[in-house]
C-alpha cells in the first residue's frame, strides 16, 4: 500500500483508490491502519502550529548547518 498517503489526501488516481479499496474490504490489518491514520492526519491538519521556544530554530538550524 505504497500509495497511501496519495488515497488519505484524495490525490490518489481512481485506479489506485479502486485497488486500495479492494484490498481493505479483504485485508482487516490494513482498514485497522486506514481507520486509525486517517482521524490522526485529519487532527493533525486541524491543530494549530506549536510555537518554537526561544531560540530553538536557531539552534536547530545551526545543528543542521543551514
Amino acid at each position: 500500500m505504497g500509495q497511501l498517503s496519495a488515497y488519505l489526501d484524495g490525490e490518489a488516481a481512481q485506479s489506485v483508490c479502486a485497488e486500495i479499496e479492494h484490498h481493505l474490504r479483504s485485508c482487516l490489518d490494513c482498514r485497522a491502519v486506514v481507520n486509525t491514520l486517517d482521524p490522526t492526519v485529519i487532527l493533525y491538519r486541524t491543530l494549530p502550529a506549536p510555537e518554537l521556544p526561544a531560540g530553538v530554530e536557531e539552534r536547530l538550524l545551526r545543528i543542521l548547518d543551514l
